[in-house]
């Protein structure tokens, strides 16, 4: 679960690490208090959306008096912002974070992170701040420092320390720097974050470390132990039909192709498009219903991917282990009956019950056709995808 700026910085807070001063604004009345509130000589006033490069869509500007906070907030709500991870369509914002502008120094990255190769947690520093991490890695690897954690050990004084030294940080930074370090791994433990990044963490004019930025990622599947956090949803920031999605407890995540894949279980999901992928197509979502499927969870993801107006034929790929063949076949059935299939279906079912499946989709009178293989599935659906896409 992606979370705000302004949340991410009130996680940081809990655990005790500093934040620059600042409060959130719904409107520009609200933008205009926070900026007296401060009584800074400039506040900068942010958009608050799920995305990152911010600044190059319009979404950060800089205030010198309370009234021009406000004007700047009057023109940022509502506005519709782009930005290179946003795609065309951007992001509409409807929070302003407003905090006091800080006498930067310098600007440096920090971020821990999971490494599945190693299985640990890594933690990431580099004195290229304020860019994305990719460009970096791409252009100035050698800039880029690394320390791994020991889930035996936790975090060493020394690897903290290693970090600051490698950044070149003054002395009078390097205990604010370790602290900062220490406390951002104390987060994704005690939070369950997939990700923490501060970009940029920046050192003052006063030798002060502070994360002017702050992105967190949590864990979905860790959420039962955080209640509170559930608050912090914005459902306005995610993809309708990914929220739609969510309540029926199935996993979805939309993508820009043409076929519409249902399948049972991440491995084959992610295998099935990479054979629609094989086989000339683009897949339009990841759907895992999961290995207990039922035929009303079929139903419902069926209804999910015919609501993407992008879907020009369905790829149905279930294995039937813990999960019977037929109850599936029953809730293609069910649903194709419930909603107007006038899209092409492609269904390949093999295990339990197999042929009872084969039967009832045989009898049921709807346009489904039936595959032998994934291979041939993968082939079947990307042509009738492609013939409908010409139409």
């Amino acid at each position: 679960m992606k979370i705000h700026e302004y949340q991410a910085k009130e996680i940081l807070k809990k655990y005790g690490l500093p934040v620059p001063r600042g409060g959130i604004a719904r409107t520009p009345q609200e933008a205009e208090q926070v900026a007296k509130q401060l009584a800074a000589p400039k506040v900068v006033v942010k958009a608050q959306i799920h995305a990152g490069g911010r600044g190059k869509g319009g979404g950060i500007k800089l205030a010198s008096t309370p009234a021009e906070a406000a004007q700047l907030a009057g023109k940022m709500l509502g506005m519709t912002l782009v930005t290179p991870q946003t795609g065309p369509d951007g992001r509409k914002v409807q929070t302003l974070l407003v905090e006091e502008c800080l006498e930067i120094e310098r600007e440096l990255y920090l971020a821990v992170v999971l490494d599945r190769a190693r299985e640990r947690l890594v933690l990431m520093a580099s004195p290229a701040g304020g860019m994305e991490i990719e460009e970096v890695a791409a252009r100035t690897p050698e800039k880029i420092f690394r320390e791994h954690i020991s889930p035996g050990t936790g975090l060493c004084d020394f690897q903290a320390r290693s970090l600051a030294y490698k950044l070149e940080l003054p002395q009078e930074a390097v205990r604010p720097f370790t602290a900062i370090v220490a406390g951002l791994l104390r987060v994704v433990n005690g939070e369950d974050a997939s990700l923490a990044e501060i970009n940029p963490l920046v050192l003052t004019r006063q030798h002060q470390v502070l994360p002017l930025d702050c992105k967190l990622n949590l864990d979905d599947n860790g959420l039962f132990r955080h209640k509170d956090n559930l608050a912090y949803r914005d459902l306005s920031e995610e993809d309708p039909l990914e929220v739609a999605a969510s309540e029926h407890g199935l996993n979805y995540i939309h993508l820009d192709g043409n076929v519409g894949c249902m399948v049972n279980g991440a491995g084959l999901a992610m295998a099935t498009m990479d054979l629609i992928k094989l086989a000339g197509g683009e897949p339009a979502n990841f759907l895992d219903v999961g290995g207990g499927a039922s035929a009303k969870s079929v139903e419902s993801a069926f209804k999910i991917i015919r609501s993407d107006p992008k879907v020009k034929a369905i790829l149905i790929n279930i294995f039937g282990g813990i999960v019977r063949c037929d109850r599936v076949a029953s809730g293609v059935i069910e649903a194709a009956r419930k909603v107007e299939l006038d899209i092409p279906v492609v269904v390949r079912l093999e295990g339990t019950n197999a042929a009872e499946a084969e039967k009832l989709l045989a009898g049921s009178g709807l346009k489904i056709e039936q595959a032998k293989g994934l291979a041939d599935a993968a082939r079947k659906v990307v042509a009738l995808a492609t013939a409908a896409s010409s139409k």
